[in-house]
This record gives structure tokens, sequence and C-alpha cells, in this order.
């Protein structure tokens, strides 16, 4: 049975992208099959944070149009074999993909693949209500500041609303220093106000920066940094 899993937030700049791409890369290592769907019309990121920019010839409108086959559509990993990407048209609106559409896309991949992950798009409008169409689960990401969390908190009622059955929290950007400061939020705060499980925590370090930067998810890298650890941490535990 595949697993459709929507990661998701509600508010912006959280790092849901950062999460997709390296949650799908870790469990593709781990030897599933994974695609990852960028349902964020319009503005599309994770080709770059996967380095597949440049090997886009056929976005997720162009399967719905007739214009191609799905599998045409699939951009593959040029590093890992177990990992495609069904990329987002970047010169449209959230506007131009119904739920139903969405709902077809993702079914027709949870054919073939073992984790379907959708990248949603930030705020609560009709590209995330698409985003969440197909979803039987959903991974929310926040930061440990109380915007990021008050915004989390009105996503769990969403996708309450629509009944997706298991919701689960990744903390992201986290920093023990500034929490032993009283500056930041703690984990345990964070999961009081939500009360949902958590599934992980990932340290905010500067080597996301870079690794974004280069288009290569921290999880490829030879020596793993400490964020790295945790998304394969967190494979794990979705195992």
């Amino acid at each position: 049975m595949s697993r459709i899993i929507v990661i998701t937030s509600g508010k912006g700049g959280v790092g849901k992208t950062t999460v997709t791409a390296n949650l799908g890369s870790a469990l593709a290592q781990l030897g599933c099959k994974v695609a990852l769907v960028d349902a964020d019309f319009g503005l599309r990121n994770l080709d770059l944070l996967l380095g597949l920019e440049q090997r886009i010839v056929f976005t997720a409108l162009d399967v719905l149009s007739g214009e191609c086959r799905l599998d045409q559509a699939l951009v593959k990993d040029k590093r890992q074999p177990n990992l495609v990407l069904l990329p987002a048209a970047q010169n449209r609106t959230k506007e131009a993909i119904s739920s139903d559409q969405m709902r077809f896309l993702v079914n027709q991949l949870a054919k073939q693949y073992d984790y379907v992950l959708i990248d949603s798009p930030a705020g609560i409008e009709s590209g995330f209500r698409n985003a969440i169409a197909p979803a039987q689960e959903a991974i929310i990401v926040t930061n440990p500041e109380m915007t990021a969390v008050r915004d989390a908190d009105r996503v769990v009622g969403l996708l309450e609303s629509e009944s997706v059955r298991s919701i689960r929290l990744i903390v992201n950007r986290l920093r023990p220093e500034m929490i032993q400061l009283n500056q930041m939020i703690s984990v345990e705060d964070i999961l009081d106000l939500l009360v949902i499980p958590l599934l992980g925590i990932v340290p905010d370090d500067q080597k996301i920066i870079i690794s974004t930067n280069r288009g290569e998810p921290l999880i490829l890298e030879e020596k793993l940094s400490v964020p790295a650890i945790a998304f394969q941490n967190i494979a794990k535990r979705l195992e």
C-alpha cells in the first residue's frame, strides 16, 4: 500500500520544501520508491532543492492537458534511482489545478510508488486545499516561533475537518541555546499547544542554507551533519 503524505504548515518560510526534499531522499536511501509532488503552482522550488531544475521538460499541468504521459513528466533524481519529482507549472497560478485533478495525479503515482510526498504551498487557500485533497497522512512543519505555531494549530484543525487520519509534527530550525535563554519556545510547549504526536526535531544549521543553494539535499553528504541524521531518523520512524 502506498502512503500519501502532505507536508504542510500554514505559515511560509518554515522549511516545508527542505523537509520534503530531505525526507524523500532519506526514504529513497532506505530502499523505498518515492514520488515527490510539488503542489506550489506559480512558485515551484522543490526542483531547485533537488538540483533538478534543468531536467524539467513537462509539468503536472501538461499531464492533465494530455500533452504528455505521467511517466514523461516525472523527473528522475540524478543521484537516487528510487526518487522522482512531479514538478508544478511555474507560469500558472494556484487556481490552475483543481482538487479532483490533484487526486487523479496522486492516485496514479500511488500505484507505482511506496510514498507520495506532497509539498504544500504556504497559506490555507485553494493551493493548500488541493494539496491536502488526496492525502491520507499529514506532516506539519513548524518553527519554534509563536506565529508559526499558531498557524500550524489552524492547519491541524483544517486537516482534522478533512478527515486526514494521521497528523504528526516536525519542529524545524530548533536552537537549544536560545531555548535555554528563554528566547525560543521549547518543544514541550509546542506539543502542549498543538496536541499532535512529534515525528522529529531538526536543529538549525548553516549547512541547510548551503545545501539549498547547491541543490543537494543534506542527506547526500559524505559526512552527515546533525540535521541530515535527524532526517534519516524521521524516515526510519515513518518506515
